[in-house]
């Protein structure tokens, strides 16, 4: 798919974008979540990763993937032949859902409504990036593209499509922390890097 938006066009309307998404009440999560968290990268890149939602460092931060999700992707993608400055990087939902355990906040999964409603701002940084590749990190992320009946074992391993963009499936990173045997948490981190290159091999194929 040739590029629809130029750099500069691009990067102008991201930023419109994230500025309007400060303000957004669209769903009950702004109450509790620190700020809006949007995406990040350059309004040219080809490559596109969208995750669930920010979490506790995320929503401090007001960045997604810094926390320690986010070392762990920057370390696949790095392996992957990815540059986390050449690519975009996303949640379906912006705001952090979290429920309090004494004094940590608690990652929650956010309801299909929570992410219909976020889903014009994710729509909307599609359209002003225009990827030749989106990776989608983990099952929420699936789902607000393709819909609840995405599932990311079925998923994995083919490139779909979404509105002539190929899509790629993948573990979301944080999968790979929650691992506690060593052999399989190998084995679950060498899954993503090799749906990560994937990502970066397609991307080069699209040229």
């Amino acid at each position: 798919m040739a590029k629809t938006t130029s750099a500069p066009a691009g990067t102008d309307q991201l930023a419109r974008l994230a500025a309007d998404a400060t303000g957004c009440t669209a769903c009950e999560l702004f109450r509790n979540a620190t700020q809006t968290v949007f995406g990040r990268g350059p309004a040219d890149a080809r490559v596109f990763l969208v995750g669930e939602q920010p979490g506790d460092q995320e929503d401090r931060a007001g960045a997604p993937f810094v926390g320690p999700a986010g070392r762990i992707l920057d370390q696949a993608m790095a392996e992957a032949g990815l540059r986390r400055d050449e690519v975009y990087v996303t949640n379906a939902v912006k705001h952090f859902k979290w429920t309090a355990k004494g004094k940590r906040r608690i990652h929650q999964k956010p309801s299909a409504r929570e992410m219909a409603a976020c889903r014009p701002w994710l729509e909307s940084e599609l359209a002003a990036v225009d990827p030749a590749v989106i990776v989608a990190l983990g099952a929420t992320a699936g789902q607000a593209l393709f819909g609840s009946k995405f599932r990311v074992g079925t998923a994995r391993g083919q490139v779909l499509d979404l509105d002539g963009r190929a899509v790629i499936a993948t573990i979301h990173p944080s999968a790979v922390l929650r691992v506690q045997e060593p052999a399989d948490r190998d084995e679950q981190y060498a899954g993503l890097v090799a749906d990560l290159r994937r990502a970066a091999d397609l991307e080069k194929e699209k040229r």
